[in-house]
């Protein structure tokens, strides 16, 4: 049977917050029935709809009344199965006060960055005083770097979805230093629809420190052309800045900010294990680590920098043509199949444990249990890097992994942020 959460009410509908379903068993009815010798329903379940930004108050009170999670599912994945639930705004006697904690949102917390194009890119804060000598702000939007673009290569195969493309600019002629995690800022030409220079949209570099060509004179980009339906018109709608860049020929100038951002570095650690989460052209900075950690030239470049530990990429593509780095990534895992693993979420062509599609939640859920035990171990530093929305569904998985050992993932995730081991990149 379906019940509402004692906290959904909360949320008025479920259209203003993402609703998942508790399975409890061994729940207890009133306090009369904790005289009993025997617990209620302890040979059933009992299914409970909660708003994501309420689960770990449910959570409790469903401890303290003496129930146990079975599982946690987005209410999508239930109505698969059994039809579209009740959206009633009934509820039960219990309040929400019951409990202190709160499942935040990864990018509650961040800083909010604009990328120019209708979208705002966030950066969790970085630990005050951490990583004091990383370059930042080399050049600034008032004084631009003029790079040259060098190659401009395109990263859908025949068949795939959209535009993206790898670029390498040439950054020889200048002082703009980087390092892998960082991202840079590219300023189009022209003016904006008020007469004005375009401003800067910032990019995650999808290179290593030393460039592709290990030469320490490149960087490089992975980059989509944005393209959207106008709400009003249906026009479509291409980005300003990624059209400029999808379409640049070797030699075209480009104005290039930055670096900046301290979040999404890699730990200096040879022997840390790596939790990588990807979507779409999010895979920029896992490139950028995974050659640091894996490419010929790469180690050869860096003898202090040896990597020994693990490292495991999740990526979410629609289609198989738009895995992105298909052959370099697939390499890797061959020629380091005890120190890297590869799982693709390609959601046009498999399938959930509930028959739909398979996004990068549903491999997260899949393998909850496991990166719920790497994550406990200190070395492990975890990643998220793409679309904006996809820390829900990441955070709602282990949030019922933890719950199985009786952890709060949310205040667990604020001290894993603390530590420096959880890094978020959304937009």
């Amino acid at each position: 049977m379906y019940i509402k959460g004692a906290v959904e009410g909360a949320a008025n509908t479920e259209s203003g917050s993402r609703v998942f379903v508790y399975e409890v068993v061994g729940l207890r009815q009133s306090e009369e029935t904790d005289k009993t010798s025997y617990q209620i329903r302890n040979s059933g379940s009992v299914f409970i709809r909660v708003p994501y930004n309420r689960m770990n108050q449910e959570m409790r009170r469903i401890t303290r009344l003496g129930g146990k999670i079975v599982s946690i599912q987005p209410l999508s994945a239930v109505d698969q199965l059994n039809g579209k639930a009740s959206t009633s705004n009934a509820t039960s006697g219990e309040t929400a006060n019951i409990a202190n904690g709160k499942a935040t949102p990864v990018a509650e917390q961040q800083a909010n960055k604009k990328d120019k194009e209708g979208n705002t890119m966030t950066q969790a804060k970085a630990k005050k005083d951490a990583h004091a000598d990383v370059p930042v702000n080399i050049y600034r939007p008032n004084a631009p770097f003029v790079g040259k673009c060098v190659s401009n290569e395109a990263l859908v195969q025949e068949g795939g979805i959209g535009i993206v493309q790898h670029l390498k600019f040439d950054i020889s002629g200048g002082d703009l230093r980087y390092i892998e995690g960082q991202s840079i800022g590219i300023i189009p030409p022209g003016v904006d629809k008020n007469g004005k220079p375009e401003k800067l949209r910032l990019y995650s570099i999808a290179s290593t420190r030393h460039g592709d060509d290990v030469d320490d004179k490149t960087v490089s980009l992975c980059v989509r052309q944005l393209e959207y339906k106008h709400p009003e018109t249906g026009e479509t709608v291409y980005g300003v800045c990624s059209t400029h860049l999808c379409f640049l020929k070797p030699g075209d100038e480009v104005k290039i900010t930055g670096p900046v951002g301290k979040e999404m570095l890699l730990p200096a650690d040879p022997d840390a294990k790596v939790i990588m989460m990807a979507t779409g052209t999010g895979i920029a900075p896992m490139r950028a680590y995974l050659w640091r950690m894996f490419k010929d030239n790469e180690r050869a470049a860096n003898p202090e920098y040896q990597f020994n530990g693990f490292a495991w990429l999740i990526f979410g593509i629609p289609t198989t043509p738009n895995i992105i780095y298909k052959q370099e990534l697939e390499e890797i895992q061959q020629k380091y199949p005890d120190n890297f693993r590869l799982t693709y979420a390609i959601s046009r062509e498999q399938k959930n444990a509930q028959g739909g599609r398979m996004y990068i939640q549903d491999r997260v859920a899949e393998h909850a249990d496991e990166l719920w035990q790497l994550i406990k171990e200190e070395k492990t530093h975890t990643y998220i890097c793409g679309l904006r929305g996809m820390e829900d569904g990441i955070d709602a998985a282990l949030t019922a992994a933890a719950a199985k050992e009786g952890v709060t993932w949310s205040d667990y995730q604020k001290n894993l942020k603390k530590a420096g081991r959880w890094h978020v990149e959304t937009y």
